[in-house]
């Protein structure tokens, strides 16, 4: 009884991360009405890899008002990115209040070190792309700018969603997280 339960939050879980992916697959798109001269096509590595200052959106922590405080500028597309620490590994992530916990896409996962065809699979989400398959992980540690947390529940997700989401799996363990205008502040 305990295993149907927990493979049905699971399933949930990968259905709020599922639609989570469908909004952060835009973030990672050129804007359609912008010239193309603009559009660097050059550079074909995964969004959450590449330079932050070659997108064009910046979202880049800006000087804390204390210690223990970290403030995102809205970006572009309108929505808030971080530089993560995950385990020792810098990786951007879409700053997702709405996804219950951290969802890695695959090429993030395997950067931090992560097997990921050797995690168990604990259901699948439907994406625009069909059934994945959805791998809980736990991850050790998400660190941003000195804002860590420890013993982080994560799913990896099997599709090419783009971008990584920061979830409420860490959102929720901070004392605070607001947005004031364009500004994010997690303390």
């Amino acid at each position: 009884m305990m295993r149907g339960m927990l493979g049905r939050v699971l399933g949930m879980v990968a259905m709020i991360a599922a639609v989570s992916v469908g909004v952060a697959g835009l973030a990672g798109r050129p804007r359609s009405d912008a010239p193309s001269s603009a559009r660097d096509t050059s550079d074909q590595s995964n969004f959450t890899t590449r330079d932050p200052g070659r997108s064009g959106w910046s979202s880049a922590p800006t000087k804390a008002g204390s210690p223990g405080e970290v403030r995102l500028s809205r970006a572009g597309d309108s929505h808030f990115y971080a530089d993560v620490n995950i385990d020792g590994t810098n990786i951007r992530m879409l700053v997702d209040s709405g996804a219950s916990i951290v969802a890695l896409t695959r090429a993030d996962a395997e950067a931090i070190g992560i097997d990921v065809d050797r995690l168990p699979t604990a259901g699948a989400a439907q994406t625009a792309g069909g059934m994945v398959p959805v791998r809980p992980v736990m991850l050790d540690s998400i660190d941003i700018d000195g804002i860590e947390v420890r013993g982080v529940q994560a799913a990896v997700l099997d599709s090419d969603m783009g971008i990584s989401l920061l979830g409420q799996s860490y959102l929720s363990k901070l004392g605070a997280v607001t947005v004031e205008g364009d500004m994010m502040t997690l303390r």
